[in-house]
């Protein structure tokens, strides 16, 4: 039976769209995770044919596991994942059980924002950083002689701005430091200039050295806490300095990188000194990004990135060209969620395509520490972007989350 193993999934977004994809593909579909939730409401998850509880950071337990799956009869076509920290791992099984026809390599560097920095740091697009390896002590005159306030602090392993901070001064500068030294003493803690400037995130597909762009996405972040980015707009009409100084940036890092089979998304900010990299990462965004693409030009990314991963041709070819904005919503107060009202309002909005809402009745929500604590999002098309905003942030409105103060 021809199979595919994911190496974890999300309950929604991208991750869990692929193994929709794969499903009705034909595929038998085996899920290694560690979320005992997901075990608990197994039923939810009818498209996994198979799920597995096990210890996705453990290379030899799911070598076992492989194995297994191999004794009872299944024959393995690929071995992927679309979440964040699992995507070299999977690709290194692969290596071992499958034609991999992507390169661990640069899915290695690609995953570690610290080996991503070093390994482009003579690019003219890389942002001045400075690095503290592990037990190093912060040095100041060093970083001040090379960087201004403010800077940017966070983990190579950081996902969904989890830990990325912003250090105005000296003093939140050592108390971030301090902060995730502490939280993790073996990671190194890259110190960046922050970047001004409008963000885009770069979609790209690469297929026998071709690259294929699937999609230029303007981002509006909220900045609180943490960077948190509650607004995505999918240009349907890529304007062409913006189309020229995304797609020099994307044939650099797939040239430096030797990707010559692959998926991957750029963070990008267009700063007063040119285009500068926020961030790469070896798979699609998480999220929405899937629908969001498919809304706007009606193919399905996941599933053309497992052609890709399978060993065939992905297909990225336009079928239609919708302006489309998403619009995340999050919570500015804490408190425990009591009731949602406004959903089916929102659905029968102008333009919307979709409405998602994640939290059940007595989740805790909180104002946005990652990406995670984003709870509800809507999309929608509309005939120009300004008009796709106004209907998702029009249906966005509906929606309210009705909280129960903590005590």
């Amino acid at each position: 039976m021809k199979t595919i193993i994911f190496i974890g999934t999300n309950k929604s977004g991208s991750s869990r769209d692929a193994i929709k994809a794969a499903e009705q593909m034909g595929y038998f579909t085996v899920v290694f995770t560690n979320n005992e939730k997901q075990l608990q409401q197994r039923e939810e998850y009818t498209e996994i044919h198979e799920m597995v509880f096990i210890d996705t950071n453990n290379f030899s337990d799911m070598k076992k596991e492989v194995n297994q799956l191999k004794l009872k009869g299944k024959e393995i076509k690929t071995i992927v994942s679309f979440i964040d920290s699992n995507v070299h791992i999977a690709a290194t099984l692969c290596d071992e059980f499958c034609n991999n026809y992507t390169s661990s390599k640069a899915i290695e560097i690609m995953e570690n924002k610290e080996k991503t920095r070093v390994f482009l740091k003579n690019q003219p697009y890389t942002p001045k950083f400075y690095v503290i390896n592990p037990n190093e002590t912060l040095p100041f005159e060093t970083i001040n002689a090379k960087l201004d306030f403010p800077v940017i602090v966070k983990s190579p392993k950081s996902s969904g701005s989890k830990d990325v901070l912003q250090a105005g001064d000296k003093t939140e500068l050592e108390k971030h430091t301090l902060r995730l030294q502490e939280k993790d003493p073996d990671e190194a803690i890259i110190i960046e200039e922050y970047i001004e400037g409008d963000q885009y995130l770069v979609e790209a597909l690469v297929y026998n050295n071709k690259v294929q762009i699937a999609g230029v996405v303007q981002q509006e972040i909220t900045q609180g806490k943490r960077f948190i980015i509650t607004g995505y707009a999918v240009l349907a009409d890529v304007p062409s300095d913006i189309k020229a100084g995304v797609e020099d940036v994307l044939h650099s890092v797939i040239s430096q990188l030797g990707i010559k089979n692959g998926a991957l998304h750029l963070e990008l900010r267009l700063s007063s000194n040119g285009w500068k990299l926020i961030e790469i990462n070896p798979r699609i965004s998480g999220g929405a990004m899937n629908k969001m693409i498919q809304a706007a030009f009606g193919f399905n990314l996941v599933k053309e990135t497992l052609k890709l991963y399978l060993g065939e041709s992905p297909s990225i070819e336009p079928s239609c060209m919708n302006y489309a904005f998403t619009q995340y919503l999050i919570v500015s107060k804490k408190g425990t969620l009591e009731k949602i009202t406004g959903k089916r309002r929102a659905r029968k909005s102008p333009g919307v395509i979709e409405v998602y809402v994640k939290p059940r009745k007595g989740t805790n929500l909180i104002p946005p520490l990652s990406m995670g604590h984003r709870y509800a999002y809507v999309i929608a098309t509309g005939a120009s972007m300004d008009e796709a905003k106004m209907f998702a942030q029009n249906a966005a409105n509906e929606i309210r989350f009705h909280l129960t103060k903590e005590t």
